[in-house]
């Protein structure tokens, strides 16, 4: 059993570690996985579009590795401002040439062809569904703790079916999407869907305020049942080799505090950030910023995902007003090292816990650092159900060592278990001292930060 604190790390600083890909499209031609990178301080311009994930980078450095759209021809390199001309850009989800597809500006999902600014009353409208009906026809008083069935559910399925055409965007194989930098790149209120396909980068992104206008009652949901939602910013499921870095997710402008309560619930418009499901295996997830959110980042889609894969590093993140899920694991093998979790009340997001480990994930996490208010309980910075194990060594609390499976242990009947059956062999830029980890990421994560 491997307890990961015994193998050699990298101790060059983030902006150190920053590289450059140097005529991409011809040396992965020639040499398959690689890429030859040079230092940034070297004076050649850096090829933002044609970067490739770097050798041993995480689980997405498996395999033939991740590049992305890096070997595309002019015909199928296109810059995109617009809903419509994204659109067009990622084409047929079944396409599997190479593309590079750069985001200019920040692009509205919830726009029509032409531009124009759609609402949720332009998706109700004609389907016949109406909050206030959906809401007298299935109030618990009356209509007790079954599922919604009947007139206004198949309303409201009809109006998330068209709000879903409208702002879920299908991306192919073998893509590269990426932010321009110094155009506050991004999509507000889209959701990217990599769905059973390989060879994705998603990078310099913000993702904002991807909310669904018909969220579902499930009184089952729970002791007092839950308004759930449909949208992820990002949503993996069955894909492999995803590589996603220096992007931003943020709730903002519409936080969940603004939300009604009804049937005693948060009516919950928002779903996940990044969640990676349904099997998808060998995904890397750096140096982004995870921002004003509730789930954050589920891994395996139920305790019966896929034995196998879900096999996700996550580094050099940083988290800040995150209720949960950063991540809750099922399943798979996690490597989690070098991430800055701010457990500080933001915008209304008030921490449940950071890291959720059942189903009999294998999780590593070494290295990462905790900054709680001073009367925090460390116990409730993990979550588990008896299943699930947390390695590693490393962790800093507030600047002082913490064996935060002891500390949660100590405090639960359901114990997580502090041996894995893996030893992480990809671990690219691993620091080991991370007493200034705070500052560094502080200024060289999420979306901007690439240039």
């Amino acid at each position: 059993m491997a307890s990961a604190s015994s193998r050699p790390s990298h101790r060059r600083s983030l902006r150190k570690r920053r590289t450059l890909v140097v005529s991409a499209a011809a040396v992965a031609a020639a040499v398959g996985v690689g890429a030859v990178v040079m230092n940034a301080s070297a004076t050649a311009t850096v090829d933002l579009y044609h970067q490739v994930l770097p050798a041993k980078d995480g689980w997405a450095a498996s395999g033939s590795g991740t590049t992305g759209g890096t070997k595309a021809d002019a015909a199928h390199t296109f810059t995109v401002s617009t809903r419509a001309q994204l659109v067009k850009a990622l084409g047929s989800a079944t396409d599997t040439t190479p593309r590079i597809i750069k985001v200019k500006g920040t692009i509205d999902a919830n726009t029509n062809d032409s531009g124009k600014k759609l609402t949720c009353a332009d998706y109700a409208s004609g389907t016949g569904y109406s909050l206030s009906a959906y809401l007298k026809a299935f109030a618990p008083s009356t209509y007790g703790k079954k599922a919604p069935k009947g007139t206004q559910e198949t309303a409201r399925e009809a109006a998330e079916t068209k709000q879903k055409k409208n702002i879920v965007f299908k991306v192919p194989a073998n893509t590269t999407v990426v932010g321009v930098p110094g155009t506050k790149a991004g999509i507000l209120g889209g959701s990217l869907q990599v769905q059973n396909v390989k060879n994705v980068i998603v990078r310099n992104l913000t993702f904002a305020d991807t909310r669904d206008c018909f969220p579902q009652w499930d009184p089952t949901d729970g002791s007092s049942g839950e308004w759930n939602s449909n949208y992820d910013s990002v949503t993996l499921r069955g894909a492999t080799n995803v590589w996603a870095d220096h992007n931003t997710f943020t709730d903002a402008p519409t936080f969940d505090k603004t939300e009604a309560t009804y049937y005693g619930r948060k009516y919950q418009v928002h779903d996940g950030a990044l969640d990676i499901t349904n099997g998808s295996d060998l995904v890397t997830v750096e140096r982004n910023r995870f921002l004003n959110h509730d789930k954050t980042m589920l891994i395996g889609s139920s305790d019966t995902d896929s034995t196998g894969k879900l096999r996700v590093t996550i580094h050099h993140n940083l988290w800040k007003g995150i209720v949960q899920r950063a991540p809750l694991a099922r399943i798979g093998q996690i490597h989690l090292y070098n991430n800055v979790y701010d457990i500080t009340t933001v915008n209304g997001y008030a921490p449940k816990y950071s890291l959720d480990s059942r189903a009999k994930a294998q999780v590593v996490a070494e290295r990462n650092v905790w900054k709680t208010p001073a009367d925090a309980k460390v116990a409730k910075l993990l979550s588990g159900d008896g299943t699930g194990s947390v390695a590693g060594t490393g962790n800093l609390v507030n600047g002082k060592a913490t064996d935060l499976v002891a500390a949660y242990n100590a405090a639960n009947s359901k114990k997580l278990k502090k041996t894995v059956n893996w030893t992480p062999p990809l671990t690219a830029g691993l620091q080991t001292a991370v007493t200034a980890l705070r500052t560094d990421l502080s200024g060289t994560t999420g979306a901007g930060a690439l240039s």
